[in-house]
């Protein structure tokens, strides 16, 4: 079956490569008929690449192509990702993705077009690289009421947070290593700021509750405020600092979500995920909890989840797979500040005294080298607006979630 590939850079050289280099093990599983590429679409040049003969930049040479059936967008973005791919769903070509920013944005008009039009759009990549999550969500969960998600959702915030973790770094310096390692862009922002996790949120509540969840639904918060201080009273209680993306049912019609970070206990199938992997844990009323583990992000891992739903939509070209979800609505998902309870690590310039005459009996936290006028402490159960009214009038520097998965 002849297939095309949009965009030829990380991951699109990497889907070419796994398709060439797996020809035998594809062949098995699409009942003996292997994937040949027949374009390459990408508006730079690349003398001397042994595909010379397969690029175009003329999008119509894909569209246009009666044989091409599937098509791979690794163009990354939502324009012209978004124009091209509804394009070829509409002449009959089921697309496959790992562009999370166009999922969370377009995806239900995209899977709309895809059921009018008998066509598949899948996008296994879009969310843990190369760790499959969505098909199992989607098939082998499907028995069960989701109570609830969070997952270690971006490899760059989970390798700066463990080198802060395991060697005392301050973030600047994890940082930059981050990028001199390759895993973090020149503009981390994306990041860092937790809007790479926030994508990849809308994706996971939309699958799992059945509704769309757009980015500016989900409260987004980065790890640029968290310290080596922080990360030392954390570690003082047998815990860990992540950035988290979290999902809770509600009811039938409400959830929350959100990204922020979260400390997380040793014995936590969370808190050993370290470096550049990822992790997430969803939780069924029937299966209990049930943690996806890998590299969530790299060329080759995130190619073969793109290859694995090209295989499946070359199976699926006589019918199309059941998959998606509805319209979701703006009341959909709730403020999480006033309806999720939760205990919260807090540090403040300020006295024990002060702290119980406002929370009561907290449980402190130390750390070597601790200020005489800085406290740290635990506090019970609450609504991030019931933490913030108590707040009033201490200087705080500090709160970061405490999370129960």
């Amino acid at each position: 079956m002849k297939v095309a590939v949009m965009g030829y850079g990380t991951v699109g050289s990497g889907v070419v490569e796994v398709i060439e280099s797996h020809r035998a093990v594809i062949s098995k599983r699409t009942d003996g008929e292997p994937l040949e590429v027949a374009h390459i679409l990408d508006l730079r040049d690349f003398p001397g690449d042994e595909r010379e003969a397969l690029f175009t930049k003329d999008f119509n040479d894909i569209l246009n192509d009666g044989e091409v059936k599937v098509v791979a967008e690794a163009m990354g973005g939502v324009n012209p990702a978004y124009d091209f791919t509804m394009k070829l769903l509409k002449a009959g070509k089921s697309v496959v993705t790992s562009n999370k920013e166009l999922v969370a944005q377009k995806g239900l008009e995209l899977l709309e077009t895809a059921k009018e039009y008998g066509v598949n759009y899948l996008f296994e990549a879009s969310v843990g690289g190369g760790i499959p999550i969505i098909r199992p969500m989607d098939q082998c969960l499907a028995a069960n009421n989701i109570e609830g998600i969070a997952g270690i959702l971006n490899g760059t915030t989970n390798f700066i947070l463990t080198r802060m973790i395991e060697d005392k770094m301050e973030f600047s310096k994890a940082l930059k290593l981050a990028q001199e390692n390759g895993y973090a862009e020149q503009d981390p922002t994306a990041d860092i700021e937790g809007f790479d996790a926030c994508r990849k949120v809308c994706i996971l509540a939309s699958l799992a509750f059945g509704k769309h969840v757009y980015p500016n639904q989900v409260e987004t918060e980065g790890i640029t405020n968290i310290t080596r201080e922080d990360v030392s009273y954390i570690a003082s209680i047998n815990g860990v600092i992540k950035l988290l993306g979290q999902i809770k049912y509600i009811s039938e019609d409400k959830i929350a979500a959100f990204v922020s970070p979260a400390v997380v206990f040793n014995g936590s199938q969370l808190a050993s995920v370290n470096d550049v992997f990822n992790a997430i844990l969803v939780r069924g009323d029937a299966v209990g909890d049930v943690c996806f583990y890998g590299r969530g992000a790299g060329k080759l891992p995130t190619a073969s989840a793109v290859v694995a739903d090209m295989v499946d939509a070359a199976k699926h070209t006589e019918r199309r797979k059941i998959f998606g979800w509805g319209a979701g609505s703006e009341d959909y998902v709730v403020d999480y500040k006033t309806t999720i309870s939760m205990p919260f690590y807090v540090r403040a310039k300020s006295s024990v005294g002060a702290i119980k005459s406002v929370f009561g009996e907290v449980k402190f936290l130390s750390r070597y080298g601790q200020p005489a006028d800085e406290v740290a402490f635990i506090t019970d159960k609450m609504t991030e607006n019931e933490l913030k009214n108590k707040l009033e009038g201490i200087k705080f520097i500090n709160t970061i979630k405490i999370t129960d998965y």
